[in-house]
């Protein structure tokens, strides 16, 4: 899933520009002034988001495993008794925390699993019923996707970071779609946020239409 959007700009810089000091964060919302401002965060995040995965990525495969099980002991102090909760995860991608061997433990104990699928650019997302072993096919970015089913709706919704913030803030990979899915819900589901502790940045100069995560799991903590 993913999250701002802010896809059209290329990257510029690898670390916040001189700009940063001039949008006003005093009343502690983190949003820019101005349009003229959201242009250059909108760079920033850009520049941001590839910072923060080219470091995920640099993390060894074994440690990433190791805090993937973390984390996943962290939602399950979360979400508690797994029985009978649709649950939205997702498929690893670039250094995401693979959670899969949890997906697997979820429909063991009486829980149902459902997999985001882009249906099209700028539309929310479609959530799909999925259990281990079910066929899959490629889905945007290569990404598996179940291959056939109907629509669902969560009530628990597990979202990959690329970065957060202290109010909870998920950067994502800049389409949109999480913001816009959540919004179209007919329910608000518990939204939980996953990542890896080195992907905190200070803030991601929320917008309005940025949707706060209610907890952040990671490996060492859950905000």
């Amino acid at each position: 899933m993913d999250h701002d959007r802010d896809d059209k700009d290329p990257p510029r810089y690898a670390s916040p520009p001189c700009f940063m000091h001039e949008i006003e964060v005093g009343l502690g919302s983190g949003r820019p002034s101005d349009q003229v401002l959201w242009a250059d965060v909108r760079r920033w995040r850009k520049a941001e988001r590839e910072r923060l995965i080219e470091a995920r990525l640099a993390i060894p495969a074994e440690i990433r495993t190791e805090m993937a099980g973390r984390i996943a002991r962290g939602l399950d102090a979360v979400i508690g008794d797994i029985r009978g909760h649709m649950i939205s995860l997702y498929w690893p991608f670039r250094g995401e925390p693979d959670l899969r061997p949890w997906i697997v433990s979820v429909a063991e104990r009486g829980g149902r699993i459902a997999l985001p699928v882009v249906v099209e650019k700028g539309r929310p997302l479609v959530f799909r019923a999925y259990r281990p072993g079910d066929p899959l096919e490629k889905g945007v970015w290569n990404i598996p996707v179940p291959a056939s089913g109907g629509p669902v709706i969560p009530d628990v919704v597990i979202a990959p970071l690329v970065g957060f913030d202290p109010q909870n803030y998920r950067l994502g990979y800049g389409g949109g779609f999480f913001d816009r899915t959540l919004a179209s819900l007919p329910a608000k589901p518990l939204v939980v946020g996953v990542g890896y502790t080195m992907q905190a940045i200070p803030t991601i100069y929320a917008q309005p239409h940025d949707i706060a995560m209610e907890r952040i799991v990671t490996e060492a903590t859950i905000l």
